[in-house]
């Protein structure tokens, strides 16, 4: 069987989903950002490996570190003469403390319909679609329309320095002819009425922008008085630049997807303040709007040694993300604010991403949204965090988010992003694998 239409039968896949789901959840694949205490990366990698080799599916493991392990493998499809499509996901994780949770975060446990664990929405569900269906196409003989390049990496959770950044660097030959890539955060629906599902396909997504700030002063006994103090000037800078709410400034993207909101919704749409209709999004309302303007907070704070001691040099560090094409406004805005005593440097520096919502590619995704979904509008929206897309763009590889989940009209599921009992709707992953079964068929 060589055909590029759909399977006919793919239960099988729809079944096996919910187990390798669980497995991986399993799998303690925590990214704590340092690799000393980073764990599971390279077993998630080796999973993923014996489920490809299982069907005969060769791989590719490279460590950029010690465990920091990303996997890549090709899968020929009709026509070689087509570019291929690149399907990338993350196999590490964020921390979780099992206090916080109601299950084990790594238990990969299935209660009241939902598959629960940390990574089930972040990544995992998406990895587990991908691999259940490229089982099934080597069991029954499926061949996609184009190569399929499947890449699964570490590292996402803390900017992919040991893992997209890696690959790409050392292997860019994996990549070859690939110009388009799926993968998260996006093709979730977000539910109007029973009759009417925005489904969010990512096309956008805010710049990295971790930034270090230090401020230096005199050193001396605490007892004394001290104008020239490293913490208080520190603080100042951090005070200032959390109460600091920066501009709107909606990209084509952003402005879109508001123009498709307000018409759902029927809220009149004000472009200079758009908080009336992101309000209508419920739960989603807080990641929705932090798309309308650059961002930055304060996250850790370091200084001193002992309570008697003024320190010489106290330490900050800034969650900053910056809109497609306002990065330079925002960093000199950052400047200004923390001031020209205190020194500004990077921990993470990606660029913000943005795309058009077009093409064959934009195509498939929504017929095959509205094949198993009706009431389904597809919309691009804008990634309130960051992806491996940011590394995937020094190839020049357009990036679009389409991990497809139905999903119910009371679940918070961006608040489920890095939040305590993160879980996936059991029903949500199996349309993920119809969805992306017909999608592959017409992409």
């Amino acid at each position: 069987m060589t055909t590029t239409d759909p399977q006919p039968n793919p239960p099988a896949a729809t079944d096996e989903v919910v187990r390798i789901c669980q497995e991986l959840l399993r799998i303690d694949s925590t990214n704590t950002g340092d690799n000393d205490t980073s764990v599971g990366e390279r077993a998630a990698a080796e999973y993923v490996a014996a489920q490809l080799a299982e069907v005969g599916i060769d791989s590719f493991l490279t460590e950029s570190a010690p465990g920091r392990a990303s996997l890549m493998a090709r899968i020929p499809g009709a026509d070689p003469s087509r570019s291929p499509l690149l399907v990338h996901g993350h196999l590490d994780v964020v921390p979780a403390d099992p206090a916080e949770w109601r299950v084990h975060p790594f238990s990969g446990e299935v209660r009241d319909g939902y598959v629960w664990g940390r990574g089930a929405v972040d990544m995992k569900d998406f990895d587990a679609m991908v691999l259940a269906l490229v089982r099934q196409w080597r069991r029954t003989g499926w061949v996609p329309p184009r190569d399929i390049v499947l890449a699964f990496f570490a590292d996402e959770e803390a900017g992919s320095t040991y893992g997209a950044h890696h690959v790409i660097e050392h292997h860019a030959e994996l990549f070859e002819g690939v110009t388009e890539a799926i993968g998260e955060v996006g093709g979730y629906s977000v539910s109007v009425s029973d009759d009417l599902r925005l489904y969010l396909i990512q096309t956008a997504e805010k710049g990295l922008n971790w930034m270090r700030l230090t401020a230096r002063g005199a050193p001396g006994h605490g007892s004394m008085v001290h104008h020239d103090n490293a913490v208080a000037a520190l603080c100042r800078a951090v005070a200032r630049i959390s109460a600091h709410e920066f501009p709107v400034e909606l990209t084509p993207t952003v402005r879109r997807f508001l123009d498709e909101v307000s018409e759902a919704y029927g809220v009149e749409l004000d472009p200079a303040k758009p908080e009336q209709v992101i309000a209508s999004l419920g739960p989603m309302a807080r990641a929705i709007g932090a798309t309308v303007r650059n961002t930055a907070n304060p996250t850790m704070l370091s200084a001193g040694y002992k309570t008697n001691v003024v320190p010489g040099e106290a330490r900050a560090t800034v969650d900053g993300r910056a809109l497609p094409g306002h990065e330079d406004g925002f960093l000199a805005e950052i400047q200004r604010l923390a001031g020209a005593d205190v020194d500004i440097s990077y921990e993470q520096h990606q660029p913000a991403l943005e795309t058009e919502f077009n093409g064959p590619l934009v195509d498939a995704m929504a017929e095959s949204l509205r094949h198993f979904d009706a009431g389904a509008r597809p919309v691009p929206y804008m990634m309130f965090g960051g992806t491996d897309g940011k590394a995937l763009s020094r190839l020049g590889i357009r990036h679009f988010g389409f991990a497809p989940l139905r999903l119910p009209a009371d679940l918070d599921f961006t608040g489920l992003f890095h939040g305590v009992d993160e879980r996936v709707p059991v029903d949500a992953l199996q349309f993920g694998v119809r969805v992306l079964d017909r999608f592959f068929a017409h992409c």
